[in-house]
């Protein structure tokens, strides 16, 4: 089953939720798992237009937290890998 959101952003590139790091922020794109696989996801609210932040990982990176609808929830990287992500742009520190 592939979900996606509407939107498209042209400033933003093609990414998935592996390739954040800790403290980077994402707008779920699409969701690229099995019907069932999906469903129980977005359950947890991993919805095509949410925001993703990246967290804390298991030593050797398997599984990683991710922050979703207030909630943190550990995603093996091969589950990771097929949610597609719009990275959000970095705002400019001001000092």
């Amino acid at each position: 089953m592939q979900l996606s959101s509407n939107s498209n952003q042209p400033d933003s590139f093609p990414a998935t939720l592996v390739d954040l790091r800790k403290g980077d922020a994402a707008i779920l794109d699409r969701i690229d798992l099995p019907g069932e696989d999906a469903r129980r996801l977005m359950e947890l609210g991993f919805l095509p237009g949410s925001r993703v932040t990246a967290g804390l990982s298991a030593p050797g990176g398997d599984p990683r937290v991710f922050r979703v609808d207030g909630s943190e929830i550990a995603l093996r990287r091969e589950t990771a890998r097929r949610l597609k992500v719009r990275l959000e742009k970095s705002k400019p520190s001001r000092s």
